[in-house]
């Protein structure tokens, strides 16, 4: 995923105080043991839900500005995933915090043992652009079920976001728990080198090293949602129709700004002129002829941005254009474009795309694909498309990725039961449903033991009868 922190805008803090400052009094309010009570986790679950409710209009203008999302794309990427995580939280809280039950050997009986959840304590979420309110938001509904003081720190490249969610969430949330911190460099600077009980980014990989390293400082536990490239294997028993369909909406959707959106195609050669006349359709159909003047294609976040996608596509390596490559830099438009004969020694295959460029690369066959995945970073996700049963399961099998769809994209993000995040370079740690509460609660084991029961064989001195009785016994 791309950085979330750039000196781009003027730094700008949504608090007259300091992060020390927000910090101290956050802390005060979790000492005090304001956020435990599963009540109060409760009502803020609820409020942050008629936060999403009643500030929908002002989160959807501030999307469309930052990103030019439609109101239905803003509602279902951003706003509705967040509220099916409360509603699936909510639903399952008070069985999650019920006292965890382990069994205790004979060799140590009597005795009761059981794991509670506690929470950590104040963390920081730092959110990225390219969904500023899901990204931010949904780790929250995780740290608030699990009792903890929040700080969110959202991205200044998406400010509209940053100005409604600053503006929002005092409004609903506890302000003595939870606060919102606008600003850039500087402030997220300021805020790394505090102490905090977890971290939770979500961006690049380049920065997650940073917030990694200032976390080590303090021996603070951090979660790393990152990114890299998310490849697509299109076997030749595939439903070309459905595939291409499904392909182009997970790469196009927030015009390729998406952190699991299929980076690349490896394709069965003999399907690929096919599969990309398929992909041209499907695309005309999302988006007409001109997908410029559609509502439901968004645009580049900012000018440097627009200027990175334009190099990868100019490489030489790139490939040649199957269908779109127009570009308005002033409308920081860029066409869902999809390229092939790719070098996959070339730019646009070493980085991240995160933009709307599709490279196809043909292979032999599946195990060719799968060779080609495995001798590159472990994606943060993987899709397959195969009619095939046998030949989905060996891909699933055979390859490692944070997550995986066969015969989907993206939508694996959407299932609460489902722990969502990278391995390897794409990212550290999982969330949503319980993952996310487990995320941000401590397991701390407790023992009972009764004093009515109390053999003097476990003391010493060791010696004789009650030395072999012990060797025997343990």
């Amino acid at each position: 995923m791309t950085d979330t922190i750039e000196p781009t805008l003027a730094d700008r803090s949504s608090a007259a105080d300091s992060p020390a400052e927000v910090l101290k009094r956050l802390r005060s309010a979790f000492d005090a043991g304001r956020t435990r009570p599963v009540e109060w986790r409760k009502e803020q679950l609820k409020a942050l839900g008629r936060l999403l409710a009643e500030g929908e209009p002002e989160m959807i203008a501030a999307l469309q500005r930052d990103l030019g999302k439609s109101a239905i794309e803003g509602f279902v990427t951003e706003i509705a995933l967040v509220r099916a995580e409360i509603d699936y939280t909510l639903s399952h809280l008070d069985g999650w915090l019920r006292p965890e039950k382990v069994h205790v050997p004979v060799k140590q009986q009597p005795g009761r043992a059981r794991i509670h959840r506690d929470p950590l304590g104040v963390v920081l979420i730092i959110g990225p652009w390219n969904y500023p309110i899901q990204l931010i938001l949904a780790p929250l509904v995780g740290a608030l079920a699990a009792g903890n003081a929040a700080v969110l720190k959202p991205s200044e490249l998406s400010h509209h976001c940053s100005e409604a969610l600053a503006r929002l969430v005092p409004r609903y949330l506890d302000a003595e728990a939870v606060a919102v911190i606008e600003g850039g460099v500087p402030e997220t600077t300021a805020l790394l080198d505090e102490r905090w009980d977890h971290i939770f980014y979500t961006g690049n990989g380049a920065v997650g090293r940073v917030v990694m390293t200032a976390a080590a400082k303090h021996l603070t536990p951090v979660t790393l949602e990152l990114g890299g490239k998310s490849p697509t294997i299109v076997d030749r028993s595939a439903n070309l129709d459905v595939a291409a369909r499904r392909i182009a909406w997970g790469k196009y959707i927030n015009a390729g700004q998406t952190c699991v959106a299929p980076d690349y195609v490896l394709v069965d050669r003999r399907v690929e002129g096919p599969l990309a006349a398929r992909l041209r359709d499907a695309v005309r159909q999302f988006y007409g002829g001109d997908p410029s003047t559609s509502a439901d294609f968004g645009r580049i976040i900012n000018d440097r941005h627009f200027a990175r996608l334009a190099d990868l596509l100019d490489d030489d390596g790139a490939g040649e254009v199957v269908y779109g490559g127009e570009r308005d830099e002033a409308e920081r438009y860029f066409a869902p474009t999809a390229v092939r004969g790719t070098d996959p020694a070339s730019r646009i295959m070493q980085e991240e795309i995160f933009g709307p460029i599709l490279p196809l690369i043909t292979v032999d066959d599946i195990d060719e694909a799968i060779q080609f995945v495995n001798a590159r970073e472990k994606p943060l996700a993987l899709y397959v498309f195969a009619e095939d049963r046998d030949v989905a399961e060996r891909v699933v099998a055979s390859t490692t990725a944070g997550g995986v769809c066969v015969n989907s994209t993206v939508f694996h993000l959407a299932v609460p039961g489902l722990p969502f995040g990278g391995v390897g370079g794409s990212g550290m740690g999982a969330y949503h449903g319980r993952a996310s509460f487990e995320t941000f609660s401590h397991r701390k084991s407790v023992l009972t033991k009764p004093t009515s029961i109390d053999p003097s064989i476990a003391y010493p001195p060791y010696q004789g009868i009650k030395a072999k009785l012990l060797r025997r016994l343990l």
